[in-house]
């Protein structure tokens, strides 16, 4: 078997072992084994046979992975990357079978609001923060003042990122980026961050042993891709390299000049904890529903604290991440600043809050309500159905709670006389799927 198993690798051309094969081999031992009418014997040849199906897929991953590993190197000389860089690299990448399935995971239940921001502002990190931000005032200060960046956003991303240095991922960014290069899911992507990732070692900022991070590429304190490197990343310290791990200095320069150059205002905050009148119409909220902070003012929006809203001509939208039921939000310039990092608008709220928390600032004046029934992606992808059965564009069938899906959630709820928050809960879940039928 494993002779067949090796002919049928060699002739896979780049793909891997056909299903038809692996149904065919099934079914031929199946017939074997119950031939035999002993129970031992059924249950060896099951296992030979799933541990040579293994060894077979293995096999023709490693046989593809080497055969694209040389036009990578090819394509690297191609784009000026040294011989030297390129062969000391990818002649020693690693397939990472793990990697791809990280790639390919998708969690069984959608994100709520709650579970995201209470797992990342927790008390630990608020008192590490702020025991940093005194620690590395100086550091930061004169970072500030270069930048505009205030410090207390650094150290933010800083304590999200990576829990301030605490963990930077432990793998190898080449073999990683080689990996996904290869696989054609995001090939074209990722082959550009593996020759970023070579270019920066071409360039002396980082050797090939200490270039670690996460599964995806992401490196260092900051976590930055290597085309975020290229582009931003800052030799502070001028020790004539940018080395975004072990030079903090590097590291929030960097992050400062990212924010910066995507345009970060001095003037603003990311925006602030707010409060809403009883009669307030939630169809205004959403991120692409701007206003002036003074017609905020006129429609009864007012701050949970201090003084009222002023009438400025600021613009700023309203965000309702847990429903009417939550805690509101208005977001400035800046919050969309935070979003060209990461385009979570539940990481850019948390990176803001954490950012007040760290300057002692206080907890939220309205929590968010506790989980109730978890909701599956699957769920969501039969709402997304239901409502474009309805005539609500509802975005892509993907089982992802988008912009586009609140926003169909909120037309729907407009339609059906409900508070039009755009929050998806089973009751709403259940209305849909009735409204459909």
């Amino acid at each position: 078997m494993l002779i067949v198993c090796a002919m049928n690798v060699r002739t896979v051309n780049k793909q891997v072992l056909s299903v038809q094969f692996i149904e065919h081999r099934i079914m031929t031992m199946l017939r074997l084994t119950i031939t035999k009418h002993t129970e031992f014997k059924i249950y060896t040849q099951i296992v030979f046979l799933f541990s040579t199906l293994f060894f077979c897929s293995a096999l023709a991953a490693n046989q593809q992975f080497s055969q694209c590993v040389t036009e990578l190197k090819s394509q690297a000389r191609q784009q000026g990357i040294s011989s030297n860089t390129v062969n000391t690299i990818l002649d020693n990448v690693k397939y990472l079978a793990r990697v791809i399935e990280l790639d390919r995971r998708q969690p069984e239940f959608t994100q709520t609001f709650v579970g995201y921001f209470n797992a990342r502002i927790t008390d630990e990190r608020i008192r590490n923060g702020q025991r940093l931000l005194a620690e590395h005032h100086k550091l930061l200060g004169k970072i500030e003042q270069e930048t505009g960046i205030p410090a207390k956003y650094l150290v933010s991303f800083w304590g999200l990122e990576t829990n301030y240095g605490g963990y930077f991922g432990n793998w190898s960014v080449p073999d990683s980026l080689a990996t996904l290069a290869c696989d054609p899911r995001r090939s074209a992507f990722f082959t550009q961050e593996l020759f970023n990732a070579l270019r920066i070692i071409d360039a002396g900022d980082i050797t090939p042993e200490r270039m670690v991070g996460s599964w995806a590429g992401a490196m260092g304190h900051m976590q930055f891709m290597p085309s975020t490197f290229l582009n931003y990343a800052k030799d502070a310290d001028g020790d004539g390299r940018r080395d975004l791990w072990g030079s903090l200095e590097d590291a929030m320069a960097s992050a400062a000049n990212f924010l910066r150059k995507m345009g970060w205002n001095p003037d603003l905050e990311w925006g602030q904890e707010v409060k809403l009148p009883s009669d307030f119409d939630y169809s205004l909220a959403g991120s692409n529903h701007q206003r002036t902070l003074s017609d905020w003012a006129a429609l009864g929006v007012t701050p949970v604290s201090g003084p009222d809203l002023l009438p400025t001509g600021q613009k700023a939208a309203l965000l309702v991440p847990a429903g009417h039921r939550g805690p509101a939000f208005l977001v400035t310039h800046n919050f969309h600043v935070i979003m060209r990092w990461n385009r979570s608008e539940y990481y850019a709220l948390s990176v803001g809050h954490l950012a007040d928390r760290i300057k002692g600032k206080p907890a939220l004046f309205q929590q968010p309500p506790a989980e109730a029934n978890k909701i599956t992606r699957e769920q969501v992808r039969q709402l997304q159905r239901d409502l474009h059965a309805l005539g609500i564009d509802a975005g892509g069938v993907d089982g992802v709670m988008g912009p586009q899906t609140r926003k169909a959630i909120s037309l729907f709820q407009q339609k059906t006389q409900r508070i039009a928050d755009g929050h998806l809960d089973s009751t709403l879940l259940e209305a849909v799927r009735t409204a459909a039928r």
